[in-house]
């Protein structure tokens, strides 16, 4: 391709499907409502289940226990959890860096102490590790060392801003050639510790009022009206939810079942978690500004995406201590600090079961609320379906393989004196065309909760529970279990899954407290 395009990759962190006014949601996104209103949404497409594991599939090409981040960062001593990208690997910086194009990472790395700058990013500003405040500017790093960083006076660092700050620097300095820029734009929000501006908060205050029960139910509604699920899709019951240690199990309650003190406490936690969302919009709709203003915004693939379900971690009222998991009661003037520098605070898995609508569970699991991704993608000149909205399956794994067919940068076989495993994706140029694709089989395990997807039938399994089967052409939001009804089926799909878990280092596994 003699005009190759730019590539911006757009990741949110703990962004759940049905977040987004294009997929369905009350909180106000119209810049990234606009790329969907221009392009294409995909609506059954996958990611690995959690942060690491999944930026570690979506860098690589691979599955993520291939790349070597089957877990976190911990190093497990076994191949498939090394706790960071192994040499057996490329990344799409790698890649694409030998056809000439500027690569840059704004925002969050979380795939291991080899940092970006050595993994082929000519540049990097933001947090390596995997969460701190979005207040504390001395938490973000600008590699390498030595390179142009932006100055912020007390009171103006917000990570969202400072990381679209960097972003626009660096597309700056790639237009002082005519070489094209592959950005990787990994925001850190909405993740915890929730916190926003208060104008953001503000916004929200009195729409959640209402309490996430009504809300699952309207945006529901929504969805079916956009037609990213079918009419027919019924709305799961409130979901199960384990604390981290897993001995602690419960159902989330009807929201009228609960306190007034507490609705008030979980409701500024939605209200902030909005309010992050929100302004992370804001940031993507200066991106994009930018490039209409400089002629790119035509041939530049944009691709938004999550990099996994909402976090229920790890009961109903969410958590404000990281270590000890601890809740607190916020109250009167209390309310009014929460969501600024000194507060820390998740929501719970109440409001991620809202933030999953329609599906079931979240973040970790290897059900559909778990693994996946309201997926955009955006390039006026080559992607013609304006609006469109696609259902079939695709997976992080594809990133690779898409760029490597657009940009026409070959796959190398071999990197620094190690031989690469081959690409486990497929490309989405035919999406974006509107071409008939062949039905796959994708493949899921996190923490022992497993999935595999062959064409309309998909398997799923809580680590503590038997594998479950469904149709996910007439029940996306898998309540009604058919194992009893195809036990051959069964058999054969849990029979390839041990086959790929085997093949791609699921297995063998050390546990944490073996």
């Amino acid at each position: 391709m003699d005009n190759k395009p730019n590539i911006l990759l757009i990741l949110a962190d703990d962004l759940g499907f049905s977040d987004l006014g294009c997929f369905g949601s009350e909180i106000n996104t119209p810049n990234i409502d606009s790329l969907a209103n221009e392009g294409l949404r995909f609506t059954q497409f996958y990611n690995s289940a959690r942060c690491c594991p999944s930026r570690a599939s979506l860098l690589s090409g691979l599955y993520p226990h291939q790349a070597g981040v089957g877990e976190m960062t911990e190093d497990l001593e076994t191949p498939g959890y090394r706790g960071h990208l192994k040499d057996q690997c490329v990344t799409l910086a790698e890649v694409l860096k030998q056809g000439g194009y500027h690569t840059y990472l704004s925002g969050k790395w979380h795939v291991g102490e080899i940092g970006p700058i050595e993994r082929g990013f000519d540049d990097f500003y933001g947090m390596l590790g995997g969460f701190t405040s979005f207040w504390d500017r001395k938490e973000y790093t600008r590699l390498p060392e030595g390179r142009t960083e932006r100055s912020y006076q007390d009171g103006e660092f917000y990570a969202t801003d400072a990381i679209t700050d960097h972003a626009l620097d660096f597309i700056k300095n790639s237009q002082e050639d005519n070489n094209p820029f592959f950005l990787y734009l990994a925001y850190n929000a909405p993740h915890f510790p929730l916190q926003a501006p208060k104008e953001e908060i503000a916004k929200y205050e009195k729409v959640y009022e209402k309490g996430w029960d009504k809300i699952r139910e309207e945006r529901l509604e929504r969805m079916k009206k956009l037609h990213v699920v079918d009419e027919n899709t019924q709305l799961t019951p409130r979901a199960e939810y384990w604390n981290r240690d897993r001995d602690i199990q419960g159902t989330n309650p009807a929201w009228d079942s609960i306190d007034p003190d507490r609705q008030k406490d979980l409701v500024k936690r939605m209200a902030i978690y909005a309010g992050m969302v929100d302004r992370m919009d804001q940031n993507i709709g200066r991106v994009i500004e930018n490039l209409r203003e400089n002629g790119e915004l035509e041939n530049t693939l944009i691709l938004f995406c999550s990099d996994n379900g909402a976090c229920a971690e790890w009961d109903p009222w969410g958590f404000d201590d990281w270590i000890t998991t601890s809740n607190f009661l916020h109250r009167k003037g209390d309310l009014e600090k929460m969501g600024g520098p000194e507060s820390y605070h998740s929501y719970g898995s109440g409001w991620a079961n809202a933030c999953s609508t329609p599906l079931q569970l979240y973040k970790h699991y290897g059900h559909e609320g778990g693994i996946s991704t309201p997926l955009i993608a955006h390039w006026p000149e080559r992607i013609k379906r304006e609006g469109e909205i696609d259902h079939r399956p695709g997976h992080f794994i594809d990133f690779m393989a898409t760029f490597v067919d657009i940009t026409g940068v070959p796959y190398p076989e071999n990197h620094k004196g190690n031989r690469i495993l081959p690409m486990e994706g497929e490309s989405l140029m035919p999406a974006f065309t509107g071409e008939d694709s062949k039905p796959r089989t994708i493949c899921y395990e996190h923490e022992q909760h497993c999935g595999i997807r062959q064409g309309k039938w998909k398997l799923s399994k809580i680590k503590e529970k038997d594998w479950e089967l469904y149709n996910i052409d007439n029940d996306r939001t898998e309540l009604h279990n058919l194992k009893d009804d195809y036990p051959e089926l069964v058999e054969k799909m849990k029979k390839d899954w041990e086959e790929w878990a085997r093949r791609t280092d699921v297995y063998p596994r050390r546990l944490k407290h073996s």
